[in-house]
């Protein structure tokens, strides 16, 4: 009577058991149905940008095509946070970088909080727009997009591409300064794309430092106009960077780590 009794309630554990384990295993497929939604609908949200333009306007931009990303040099964290944020809302981009030396093309997004900058390159707030004359400011983490900043050397050529233009920039020098030296984003005169990361790139903890990559402004033209471009590949040579002299100017602590 006794061994009816176990068997009858160790068949009722299993069949618990089993239901609970196809529960779980539908669980887990719906979750990564509803990831592979989100990240469509996220990279769909960079092609809507052009939608409210003229259609006789229109023209195939960086903009409209679904971005595809390198991430061999990438920290394993860094491309699981890249991952997760494509769970998150996001405004459509301000722009598109595009470095052709380096096989990179990345979103800038306004901001630069930490999930922003999972996400895509972040637009400094407080610079100039892309697309606006002075001095446009864009962030990136040091172990994800732009750790290809390693391997940029003055002379070379960056792409800033907006719904409205397209603006093509020549690396004047790069710049090594203190975490809390902001004088590299102050305003300029002239047209200036000023690109920040921490360095040393392959630092263990909060890195001390922060790598600009300064470059100015060399021609200007709309989305599709301007395409016969030399020397985008450029790979003239630089000289190791140098330390500029820290100035008493706000921190860019914050800006990225």
């Amino acid at each position: 009577m006794q061994a009816r009794h176990r068997s009858k309630t160790l068949h009722r554990i299993e069949l618990a058991l089993l239901i609970v384990g196809a529960l779980l295993v539908g669980v887990f497929i719906a979750a990564h149905i509803h990831r592979a939604v989100l990240s469509r609908a996220a990279m769909a949200r960079f092609e809507a940008l052009n939608t409210e333009r003229p259609a006789d306007d229109l023209g195939r931009t960086s903009l409209d095509r679904r971005f595809k990303f390198d991430f061999t040099l990438w920290d394993e964290k860094r491309v699981q946070a890249y991952e997760h944020s494509l769970a998150q809302h996001f405004d459509p981009p301000l722009a598109v970088l595009r470095i052709a030396k380096v096989h990179l093309e990345v979103p800038v997004i306004d901001g630069v909080d930490d999930l922003s900058l999972n996400r895509g390159a972040g637009y400094i707030p407080g610079t100039a727009l892309p697309g606006e004359a002075g001095n446009v400011g864009i962030a990136g983490h040091r172990d994800g997009f732009f750790r290809v900043l390693k391997d940029v050397s003055a002379g070379d050529m960056i792409e800033l591409e907006t719904v409205e233009r397209i603006d093509i920039y020549r690396v004047d020098q790069i710049v090594i300064v203190e975490k809390h030296d902001a004088s590299v984003l102050r305003p300029t005169a002239v047209p200036t794309l000023t690109l920040v990361t921490c360095y040393p790139f392959y630092y263990i903890g909060a890195a001390p430092k922060r790598y600009i990559v300064i470059a100015s402004l060399v021609e200007s033209g709309r989305p599709g106009a301007v395409e016969n471009r030399s020397g985008t590949n450029s790979a003239h040579s630089e000289p190791a960077p140098q330390n500029s002299n820290p100035q008493s100017q706000p921190s860019t602590k914050e800006i990225t780590r």
